[in-house]
């Protein structure tokens, strides 16, 4: 049976492979180190909220928000920045649960909403995020690289 709880620092060495996987799924460079140092330094300084997704007491998925603000509702926000499954447990419903544990948190800490983007591409993802009630909006997004 699959769980969803906080990560903790307990996870950080396991966890750390899969977001280490998840970067290179993004076509990021290999680099276990800094993954497992930006995850360290994200939960030490409480600048993201984590779930894992554990089955038989393995990390199999987790997902990372960090808190952002919206300033016309007064409210704050969360950015559902990262959702990654291990391949060999996709399709067991981990995605799932964590994206139910991450709607709880929002409702939990009294937010106004959850913003997530993904790849055009990702098509599975993207069904995904429909089935569980996230909708599409028409809003375009620029960035600016620094």
């Amino acid at each position: 049976m699959i769980i969803t709880r906080k990560a903790t620092s307990e996870d950080l060495e396991s966890l750390s492979i899969l977001f280490n996987a998840y970067r290179v799924f993004y076509n990021q460079a290999d680099d276990l180190k800094g993954a497992f140092e930006f995850l360290k330094e994200r939960l030490l300084q409480q600048e993201s909220v984590i779930f894992v997704a554990v089955n038989n007491n393995k990390i199999i998925g987790f997902t990372q928000l960090y808190p952002i603000f919206s300033s016309v509702s007064l409210k704050k926000a969360w950015l559902l920045n990262d959702l990654f499954i291990d391949p060999s447990a996709r399709r067991l419903g981990a995605a799932e649960l964590l994206l139910n544990a991450a709607r709880k948190h929002g409702i939990d800490t009294g937010s106004k909403w959850l913003l997530l983007e993904t790849a055009l591409d990702n098509i599975p993802a993207q069904n995904l995020y429909v089935k569980n009630g996230w909708v599409r909006t028409e809003d375009i997004f620029y960035t600016l690289a620094l």
